[in-house]
């Protein structure tokens, strides 16, 4: 699913009118439509009862006036609330105003915050009558909003959220909850908290960041009439990473019967040291639960035995020269026996020793296969970005907010404020101009996003994975998936999704407490129930 932001959303919409020449009024007319539709299969029929509208500028304000008419056709009582002068609304959304007023249909203007204390009183009055409210429509701001709210507006939204007097009825938002920022879902000042929210044509980014699923509750995308041809002209780049992308991402992972485990790749592992051997264990033991069908994994001397009892199913290769952790002393043998790798992980628990940061550093400039880089080596590189060279193959990030702070050189504050264009600053950071570098910003709606130009927002996982060695997890999901064929956009997509999924599996019967090993233990499942989603 596409999400566009605010302004690809008016790209849209002017494509339509203008390309097309589709009305705008007729948008409008089917958004309205569209959302009484949503609205009667959620919440019954609406006759014999009455709804509260509150109507802001704009065209946001022509839906609610367009839902309340069809409220109207079914038997229901709209009840207009004008937060802005009537007579100022323009365009389409005036045009709906004359029939409102040509159908007597009642309203109120609420321009001070005088005016909204009379809400509760105005609305016992509406209920005297003997008919129940049906819902609280919500058409006050949409996507273009871009300022906090105050005044008479922040305290209609605060009447809808907290008074008693309306608690418990439904609340439907158009387009988005007023108050939230469509490109983020951070909150402007304050938000109004829907139940359910009808979008038009698309969602947007912020309804699944930061604030957006909690404030906008179900999300239904209304079809007002947008062609497809305006989608492909628009080249609308952030996509909705779900269950069915991802189980077409994931094709190449059926399985024939004439299969080996040299048909699954090898994977090679330059992970952990004294200490720290746990990351290493997980990122192979993920792997290989992926279905990698070999993991080599690169062991200073002194813990080679530690990992050979750890990691049974994989194979160990011991470094001479390096005792307790990853050094370039080593280098030319680990380069050697990196031939006939198919992907490689670097990073998760390696430490941030000088000798390690000079293997690391001619590894990531030399090295023409896949590398999925976590942990210290991404501490590494940051300390390097200046003098960074143009890496030699695929590289794939996976930093925490934290990490990604470090890698541009920006607050953890101003990573999470916009993730989405903090992963797109340090995929242009890393590139050098390379079409095969991904950076996959872990979080609460992690983002993938590619020096090609695509950004997914992914929607599984949840906070019992908010836990020590999940990260090196992914790390072997993602390389697990690059072995098996997938290339570094979609194992990184796909990776990203399956580890939140088997997170949400284990969520689902026990709450938090779940360790990561418990979490990899998962990914078989997980990936045999995309793939039946997939009919395979």
């Amino acid at each position: 699913m596409k999400l566009p932001d605010a302004k690809e959303m008016r790209e849209l919409d002017q494509s339509a009118i203008n390309d097309f020449h589709i009305p705008g009024i007729v948008l409008m007319e089917n958004a309205g439509v569209g959302t009484v539709q949503m609205m009667m299969e959620e919440l019954g029929s609406p006759a014999n009862s009455f709804a509260l509208i509150f109507i802001g500028p704009g065209n946001n304000g022509g839906d609610g006036l367009v839902i309340g008419r069809h409220l109207h056709q079914y038997g229901c009582k709209p009840i207009f609330f004008f937060l802005v002068d009537p007579e100022s609304l323009q365009g389409d959304a005036a045009a709906n105003m004359k029939i409102v007023r040509k159908l007597r249909l009642p309203f109120h203007i609420i321009d001070s915050e005088s005016r909204v204390q009379t809400l509760p009183v105005l609305y016992k009055q509406f209920v005297s009558r003997g008919i129940p409210c049906y819902a609280i429509v919500d058409a006050l701001f949409g996507t273009g909003l871009s300022r906090p709210l105050t005044g008479h507006f922040a305290e209609t939204i605060h009447f809808i959220n907290s008074s008693d007097s309306v608690r418990g009825l439904p609340v439907i938002s158009v387009d988005i909850p007023s108050g939230m920022d469509s490109d983020n879902g951070k909150i402007q000042g304050i938000c109004l908290r829907a139940d359910y929210t009808a979008t038009y044509g698309c969602a947007q980014p912020g309804h699944v960041m930061h604030h957006g699923p909690e404030f906008s509750g179900k999300i239904k995308v209304i079809d007002i009439g947008i062609p497809p041809e305006c989608m492909e002209k628009a080249k609308v780049t952030t996509e909705l990473l779900d269950k069915e992308t991802v189980s077409n991402l994931l094709k190449p992972l059926k399985r024939v019967e004439n299969v080996h485990k040299g048909s699954h790749g090898h994977l090679a592992v330059l992970a952990g040291s004294l200490g720290k051997t746990g990351a290493a264990a997980l990122a192979v033991k993920s792997a290989l639960r992926t279905g990698t069908g070999l993991v080599s994994l690169f062991a200073p001397k002194e813990l080679n035995s530690i990992y050979e009892g750890l990691v049974i199913e994989a194979m160990t290769i011991p470094l001479p020269a390096s005792a307790t952790c990853l050094t370039v002393n080593d280098l030319a043998f680990i380069k050697k026996n990196l031939g006939g790798k198919k992907a490689i992980i670097l990073g998760p628990g390696i430490g941030t020793d000088q000798a390690t940061a000079d293997l690391v550093l001619d590894l990531y400039k030399s090295i023409h296969q896949p590398m999925v880089i976590d942990a210290d080596a991404l501490n590494i590189l940051a300390l390097h970005r200046e003098s960074l060279p143009v890496a030699a193959g695929p590289r794939i990030f996976t930093p925490h907010p934290g990490e990604m702070a470090r890698l541009i050189g920006r607050s953890i504050e101003e990573i999470q404020d916009n993730r989405v264009q903090a992963a797109r600053t340090g995929c242009d950071m890393y590139s050098k101009d390379r079409k095969d570098c991904i950076m996959v910003l872990k979080g609460a709606g992690t983002i993938i996003t590619s020096s090609a130009g695509l950004t997914y927002i992914n929607t599984s996982g949840n906070p019992g994975m908010a836990t020590g060695g999940m990260g090196d997890v992914l790390t072997g999901i993602i390389a697990g998936l690059l072995c098996q064929g997938l290339d570094y956009e979609e194992a990184s997509a796909a990776g990203v999704y399956l580890h939140g999924m088997a997170g949400d599996s284990l969520f689902d019967k026990v709450g938090f407490g779940y360790s990561a090993s418990e979490l990899e233990d998962s990914i078989p499942h997980s990936i045999a129930e995309l793939l039946k989603a997939n009919g395979q």
